[in-house]
């Protein structure tokens, strides 16, 4: 594992059946980065990430995370280790509210167990109270205060992709998936993500990998991009040499190059 990095992915391949989903993918996660994942629609960039968290396993290839090889490892013990995510399809427990779905994501760290949970005192009391103030603590950074008691189900789609978000961060992670944090969303509400996704890396020097089909949004954040196409990596570089690379024009934009570089304007 480089000094730098914290993840690092060697020749990962994925198939089902007959399709390919991945195929030797090769990458490295710095410590210190915002990495955009991009590609048409199918081009594996859900696959890399069910597979680095543990829903997917690979045929061949490795992941390591923090010089521990958590390939094939199951999905919950990945989350312990401190790698959290959020869904594009959004997965929240539709019917509990705002806190109580951040407040879920919290018990892959407690250590109650059922006795001391039941009875809910001492040490168990106190875990308790830490992890709710922690919460607390997520809700006045994203700015859902206001909503911190309703049903999520009852929510608009912009604030449920932000308790999304919450819910990753109560994980406390060591790095970041999001996958597609700004679909679906007006103006206004990328605007906010853009905004919390960027003090998320810089006040709590958390790694960030980001999948967003957003262009603008994605060269102006964005330290470092990855473009898949077919399962395949075709690109890796920077943004503003990712803008110039033919095979990114040409495999997943299908526009010419000026078109392109008009879309971070």
């Amino acid at each position: 594992m480089g000094a730098n990095n914290i993840v690092e992915i060697k020749a990962l391949s994925l198939s089902f059946g007959g399709l390919t989903a991945l195929y030797e993918v090769s990458l490295n996660i710095a410590k210190h980065e915002i990495l955009a994942v991009i590609g048409p629609n199918g081009a594996g960039k859900t696959s890399l990430f069910n597979t680095i968290t543990g829903f997917y396993h690979p045929q061949r290839g490795s992941i390591r995370f923090a010089d521990t090889d958590i390939t094939g490892m199951p999905s919950y013990k990945i989350a312990k280790l401190g790698v959290a995510r959020t869904f594009q399809n959004i997965a929240l427990y539709s019917g509990l509210s705002t806190i109580d779905n951040i407040m879920a994501a919290r018990s892959v760290s407690m250590k109650t167990n059922l006795l001391t949970g039941a009875l809910y005192f001492g040490w168990a009391r106190k875990e308790e109270i830490a992890h709710r103030r922690a919460v607390e603590e997520i809700i006045d950074f994203l700015e859902i205060q206001s909503i911190r008691k309703q049903i999520v189900a009852n929510l608009p789609y912009g604030m449920r992709k932000r308790v999304d978000l919450g819910r990753a961060l109560a994980l406390e992670p060591k790095i970041l998936l999001l996958d597609e944090p700004m679909a679906g969303m007006n103006v206004e509400e990328k605007e906010d993500m853009a905004r919390f996704i960027i003090d998320i890396y810089e006040t709590r020097n958390i790694p960030i990998v980001l999948v967003e089909h957003d262009m603008a949004l994605v060269m102006d954040i964005a330290d470092r991009i990855v473009v898949l196409d077919f399962g395949r990596k075709i690109a890796e570089d920077k943004p503003e040499s990712i803008v110039k690379n033919p095979k990114v024009i040409s495999a997943y934009l299908g526009v010419k190059e000026t078109e392109f570089a008009e879309s971070k304007a």
